[in-house]
C-alpha cells in the first residue's frame, strides 16, 4: 500500500472515493502536517472544475495540514492501474501535465514522522482564480477529519485572498 498525502479536494473522501477517482480503494489513516516549510496555494488551472486548484509550494516557515489515506500501489502509476481497468493516481491528479509525484516528510498528531506521496505543480502560474465549490471540499475534507481549526482559518484566509469575490461564502464554510 502507498501512503499519500492530500491537502486539496481529496481531503474530502466523497471525492478521493468517488466513482471517478478511487471508488473506495482510498483509506483514511490520519491528518498530518508537512515536516518541510510549505504554503498551500491555487496556482494550477482545473479545466474540469473552472477554477485554480490546489499546490503546496516551498515557504518557509509555513506548514500544511492534509490527509493521509493508503491507496493500493497498484492504483498510483498509469501502466499498472490501466492493467487493471481502473484510472490511476497519476491520471486524477493530472501527473507529468499539471502535477509531479514527489515524497515529502509529514508529521501525525501522535509526532510520528513517515514519507508520504504527495503530489506538487510542476508549472505554477499566478493570477489563477479559485471558485467557492472547489474551497468547499477542502474545507469540508479539513473539517470532517478535525484537522486543527486555526489550520483551517488559514486555508479559508488563503482562498479568500486569492479569490475577494468568494470571501462571504467561504467564512460561512
Amino acid at each position: 500500500m502507498a501512503l499519500i498525502f492530500q491537502y486539496g479536494s481529496n481531503c474530502s473522501e466523497s471525492q478521493i472515493n468517488g466513482a471517478k477517482r478511487l471508488r473506495g480503494d482510498a483509506k483514511f489513516i490520519d491528518i498530518a502536517e508537512t515536516v518541510d516549510d510549505f504554503e498551500l496555494a491555487f496556482d494550477v488551472p482545473s479545466s474540469g472544475r473552472g477554477c485554480a486548484a490546489s499546490d503546496i509550494v516551498r515557504k518557509q516557515g509555513g506548514k500544511v495540514w492534509g490527509v493521509l489515506y493508503e491507496v493500493p500501489d497498484f492504483l498510483i502509476s498509469r501502466l499498472s492501474a490501466g492493467a487493471h481497468r481502473r484510472r490511476s493516481f497519476d491520471q486524477i491528479e493530472g501527473e507529468g501535465k499539471n502535477y509531479r509525484r514527489e515524497m515529502i516528510r509529514v508529521r501525525r498528531p501522535s509526532g510520528e514522522i513517515l514519507n508520504a506521496l504527495t503530489y506538487t505543480v510542476a508549472k505554477p502560474q499566478t493570477g489563477l482564480r479559485t471558485n467557492i465549490d472547489y474551497v468547499r471540499h477542502i474545507v469540508r475534507g479539513l473539517l470532517d477529519h478535525n484537522v486543527p481549526a486555526e489550520y483551517i482559518g488559514k486555508v479559508k484566509a488563503i482562498a479568500c485572498q486569492n479569490n475577494p469575490d468568494i470571501a462571504r461564502e467561504v467564512e460561512e464554510l
